[in-house]
């Protein structure tokens, strides 16, 4: 997988240099009364926080250079809007820059087609939130933003759903040992019923051939439509485990039939 290789954009991050507080703040300083090879020095020495930033967006299976170059340019934001003045470390305010970034590069690349006047409301509510996030250290309800933007709650939190990416069922929550857990084993199906498992004769014959525990796991997470995490405490074993076992007796079943 193209995400756990070294070189990114052609550089090496096993060799990223890591700057401490004490050089940030000197960097910054010096970048500031015009010293242009300092800013570079800063954008460097961060760019480890970017590559850090980026992994949480890998599970969206986006290109990882163009993540990297994107949360870059929110780096670069970040050190030419920083205020030294603030007694406030560099990557409290770098973090939320790069993400917002890497968000709005997500959202503008999304497949969903919304309507312009959605949209819009939507980027005035992140540019709102992103304001006040500056200013105040922290995030904004959605009752706040509503009433800076003169809109209404309903209007603003529908605006920002559309604008959501979608992620799929797929998409792994947890890994225990290199087995995954995803959304999907999360989510409990209470209209399954008895017929949309056993009515073929041979699924009941493959069925008969699983150990109990297998059976049991079967019945409860088809028949009674339990998520994993409940057979899990109902059988006194971890949610990995349960996860293991529901594979394994899937892949004899499709074997069998």
């Amino acid at each position: 997988m193209h995400y756990n290789k070294v070189e990114i954009c052609g550089v090496n991050t096993s060799k990223l240099k890591v700057l401490t507080e004490d050089e940030k703040k000197d960097l910054l300083s010096r970048f500031k009364n015009g010293d242009s090879k300092a800013r570079q020095e800063l954008i460097n020495g961060n760019l480890k926080l970017v590559l850090s930033i980026i992994q949480r967006f890998t599970g969206r299976k986006e290109n990882l250079d163009d993540l990297f170059q994107v949360g870059c340019i929110g780096l670069i934001k970040a050190i030419d809007n920083f205020n030294i003045e603030l007694e406030v470390k560099f990557s409290t305010y770098a973090v939320p820059m790069i993400i917002g970034e890497i968000r709005r590069y997500l959202r503008d690349n999304n497949s969903i087609r919304v309507s312009r006047s959605v949209r819009d409301l939507a980027y005035r509510a992140l540019q709102i939130r992103e304001e006040i996030e500056k200013e105040a250290f922290c995030e904004p309800t959605i009752d706040v933003i509503a009433e800076k933007l003169g809109e209404k709650k309903e209007n603003v939190v529908n605006a920002l759903e559309a604008i959501t990416e979608p992620i799929s069922l797929y998409e792994p929550v947890f890994n225990d040992s290199g087995d995954s857990i995803y959304i999907m084993d999360q989510i409990a199906d209470n209209s399954t019923g008895d017929d949309a498992w056993i009515e073929d004769i041979a699924l009941r014959e493959a069925i008969k051939k699983l150990n109990a525990r297998e059976k049991k796991i079967i019945d409860m997470r088809f028949y009674a439509g339990k998520t994993q995490s409940e057979i899990a405490k109902e059988i006194g074993i971890s949610q990995a485990q349960v996860s293991r076992l529901e594979k394994g007796a899937l892949e004899r079943l499709r074997k069998e039939i």
